[in-house]
């Protein structure tokens, strides 16, 4: 098969076949920290969050199903979006390692959002124009991710400059999470191929350092300083999930198992 050809989509096979991998790894990250995080509606810690973090929840999910619908109009299969969100067993999800984690309480949230918002706006930053139907849905969601940057910092800020149990419970929690980190930016399978097409402006590891600088800027003047390993391989197509994850995929998937037809 010749790697030049070029698809229905706009680009060659080779980038059409990476680009789906970068989809899907986009897709999964946004879908399960969205219904991580809609766990929060009604519990939040004071009633402004309530609203707050359900906003925020839906914001990914619309995310999560714009980057589905992109991906299902590029793969041979046939599958919808619902489909692909849905009908896959635990291990097939494709989410960073960051979120396999068990929501927690309060600090962990807010821990993970710190992580996963400033890496992931670092991933944004690096989408290219390459393929304009993702460079235009990347415009749309960078405008409002903005905001939940914005929201992360400000807890962040909040709980380190607290002190006493606020404090111990936000920083262990980064510390538990930080190995996990940079599984966001791991290298995306192929990752040259959509380098060359100009759909990736960026290569992930630079996109990784910017974010190391990003996040030590963000961290640092609250005297919290962590160590953060970098993926160096790409996510795997299928890996063993946390049972956390097995509870929440038994949550998200319960109404669409009981009804097959429903849509999301």
């Amino acid at each position: 098969m010749n790697p030049g050809i070029v698809t229905a989509s706009g680009v060659s096979r080779h980038a059409a076949a990476a680009l789906e991998g970068l989809l899907i790894e986009m897709a999964d990250d946004e879908f399960v920290i969205g219904f991580m995080d809609s766990e929060w509606t009604g519990i939040a810690p004071i009633l402004e969050e309530d609203v707050a973090m359900s906003s925020i929840a839906q914001d990914e999910l619309g995310h999560a199903r714009a980057l589905y619908e992109l991906l299902a109009g590029l793969r041979a299969d046939g599958l919808d979006a619902d489909a692909i969100a849905y009908d896959r067993e635990p291990d097939d999800y494709r989410h960073s390692a960051l979120l396999d984690h068990a929501r927690g309480d309060w600090a962990t949230t807010m821990a993970r959002r710190v992580l996963y918002e400033t890496a992931d706006a670092a991933r944004l930053a690096s989408i290219g124009g390459g393929w304009p139907p993702l460079a235009e849905l990347v415009g749309k969601v960078r405008r409002e991710e903005r905001y939940h940057g914005m929201h992360a910092a400000i807890w962040a800020n909040r709980l380190a400059s607290a002190g006493g149990d606020a404090r111990r419970r936000f920083v262990a929690a980064l510390e538990m999470l930080a190995p996990d980190a940079g599984s966001v930016l791991a290298p995306v399978r192929d990752e040259a191929a959509l380098l060359d097409a100009g759909i990736l402006g960026r290569p992930f590891g630079d996109a990784a350092a910017a974010w190391r600088l990003e996040l030590a800027g963000l961290l640092g003047p609250l005297g919290i300083h962590l160590e953060l390993p970098l993926a160096t391989s790409p996510r795997a197509a299928a890996a063993p999930r946390s049972e956390a994850f097995h509870w929440l995929w038994g949550e998200f998937t319960s109404v669409r198992r009981s009804d097959p037809g429903a849509t999301w």
